[in-house]
């Protein structure tokens, strides 16, 4: 008897919303853990919703980004295939917390987030797990260049502006190796506004208008560059980046691996193609989305969505009630909650995350 053919398909606009659903999900079970100093507990909630959801999704999507080979936290390991089945493969890029020091902290800009794009498609960062990355929106397109002093950049994104250096804002990871970088943005007049964590947020601030943020510049993980340059990509802005070994084992593992660490990665390099999907869901309150807010019959939660074939962004604010969220996962917040006594007891945990 023969077989049925198998049905190529495209991401298409209901692919958009069901991505909503994954970050919505990873967002309310990992809130109930703001400011109890306990991330790996966050993250593990936030990856057990997320992939619970994912895996009603009518697609077949392969892991290309997580997070959990960098620092061995809970995680949606590369390789994991996620969705119900049927069509194309397609590259997914995953953070279920981006900035779990964020939500143990009860600090602000932590979000859910995950990308998608045609297979193959997505940068592999193999042993490379820190990039320095400059981004800006679309008006600084082809005008930034992570080979020059940051000071030029500056400049340049102010003359495209018309405006003052003094009067451009950079955002900085907050980490004792981008002082002198912070130094020379203080020196040439700009204004600078440091982050804890969260450069992918970082990173769409910078590219969207109206938040007042003009560049994001930071040496920060890999992985969450390349999910940055799906968001980019949707929103028409630019990201550049180039690999930082940390030390020599890591840049012998690069080199071994074939990596050229003086190549300068652009958006299109970091994902190719023009039919990318976005979206995030904000976990705390931040300058892009607001965070999970409680109500007495259920939450509400703010999200984004983006397309870059239509160059659709949507922000999407929604109302879950307890009694749907028991009925579809079968606990009051979430999956893997329990209504009384939060995530399930027991959980075994996979060491904890290294966000230096």
């Amino acid at each position: 008897m023969p077989t049925k053919p198998r049905v190529q398909v495209t991401p298409d606009h209901n692919l958009a919303l069901d991505l909503v659903r994954t970050t919505e999900a990873a967002a309310l079970a990992s809130a109930r853990w703001v400011g109890r100093g306990d991330k790996n507990a966050a993250d593990q909630s936030a990856v057990d919703a997320m992939r619970l959801l994912f895996n009603s999704v009518p697609f077949e999507g392969v892991v290309v980004i997580g997070e959990g080979e960098k620092d061995e936290a809970p995680m949606l390991f590369n390789g994991e295939t996620l969705g119900a089945g049927g069509g194309t493969p397609f590259d997914v890029a995953v953070d279920p917390i981006d900035g779990t020091r964020l939500v143990a902290n009860g600090e602000a800009n932590a979000m859910a987030v995950v990308a998608v794009a045609p297979k193959d498609t997505m940068f592999n960062p193999g042993p490379c797990v820190y990039m320095e990355k400059l981004a800006v929106g679309r008006e600084g397109r082809g005008i930034i260049d992570i080979g020059a002093p940051i000071e030029v950049n500056v400049r340049m994104m102010a003359k495209v502006r018309g405006m003052e250096p003094e009067e451009i804002t950079v955002a900085v990871l907050d980490r004792p190796r981008h002082a002198e970088t912070i130094a020379k943005l203080r020196k040439v007049g700009a204004r600078v506004y440091l982050i804890r964590d969260g450069d992918v947020a970082g990173a769409i601030t910078a590219a969207q208008r109206g938040t007042g943020v003009d560049l994001l510049y930071g040496i920060g993980g890999t992985p969450e560059g390349v999910i940055a340059a799906a968001a980019l990509k949707c929103l028409g802005g630019e990201i550049q980046g180039r690999l930082y070994p940390r030390d020599e084992a890591e840049k012998k593992a690069a080199l071994d691996a074939g990596y050229d660490l003086d190549r300068i990665l652009t958006t299109d390099d970091l994902v190719q193609g023009d039919d990318v999907f976005f979206a995030a869901t904000g976990i705390t309150d931040g300058a892009l989305l607001e965070g999970v807010r409680y109500t007495r019959d259920g939450a509400t939660t703010e999200s984004i969505v983006m397309r870059s074939r239509s160059g659709t962004i949507r922000v999407i604010q929604a109302e879950h009630r307890w009694f749907k969220l028991t009925t579809l996962s079968g606990s009051r917040y979430g999956p893997d909650l329990d209504a009384h006594h939060g995530p399930a007891a027991g959980r075994q945990r996979r060491g904890h995350r290294s966000e230096d």
